[in-house]
């Protein structure tokens, strides 16, 4: 029977980690995984025509699809979106704490100018997924706002994560809910912002009669 092409590359990104962790993410490291599992000389090049650049971004989207699964098993079904949120960077993270070799060089690689707009996209999908496990069903404004602000707190915790030489990371899971307290501040202060603005844009139609047909009746996008 005939193995799923997708099934294939995710074995093979798999088998690839711990070459990786010498060779970067290369063609060297996909050819020495393919020869582990005993796929043909040229199967690692069929497999990811687009290079090494193309298995790192099949391995981030693979990890994104673990997390899900993970999540649903283990996450925690009910309590605070941030301790929801806490828990699923944490998997996300923990699963893979054996090949934090692999995974820097991955982020070396996408750090390339060239690499940039792949690296934004798989932030994004990352992020999404996150959102996505802990049970995010938005679909107006603050879909995107929410998933802009994760993954600037994803990306910041996983540079942490890298260099992080505590126990069972600790410092990293500290760094992290720090980063979402201060995350859970922005909505409250945006209100807050808003109702300032608004009430100062009421006083002031209220006290320049020209302006109140020319002034909004809500500050929309602030």
């Amino acid at each position: 029977m005939q193995i799923d092409p997708s099934a294939k590359r995710d074995d093979l990104v798999l088998a690839a980690l711990p070459h990786i962790a010498f060779d970067g993410w290369s063609d060297a490291a996909l050819s020495e995984a393919a020869r582990d599992l005993d796929y043909p000389p040229r199967e690692a090049l069929r497999l990811f025509p687009g290079g090494p650049a193309e298995a790192l971004a099949h391995f981030v989207e693979l990890a994104d699809r673990m997390l899900a699964q993970d999540f649903a098993v283990q996450g925690p079904r009910g309590g605070k979106v941030d301790e929801r949120v806490f828990v699923a960077v944490k998997m996300r993270l923990d699963r893979w704490s054996a090949h934090r070799e692999a995974i820097r060089r991955g982020v070396a690689l996408l750090a390339l100018p060239q690499n940039l707009p792949l690296a934004a996209k798989l932030g994004w999908g990352t992020s999404d997924a996150l959102w996505r496990a802990v049970g995010d069903k938005s679909h107006d404004v603050t879909w995107a706002t929410k998933r802009g602000s994760l993954a600037a707190l994803y990306s910041a915790t996983l540079f942490f994560w890298l260099d992080d030489m505590s126990e069972d990371s600790i410092d990293s899971w500290a760094f992290l809910r720090r980063r979402l307290l201060d995350m859970g501040k922005l909505p409250r202060l945006r209100h807050r912002a808003e109702v300032m603005l608004r009430s100062s844009l009421s006083s002031f139609r209220r006290k320049t009669p020209w302006a109140r047909s020319r002034l909004p009746r809500r500050a929309a996008g602030c």
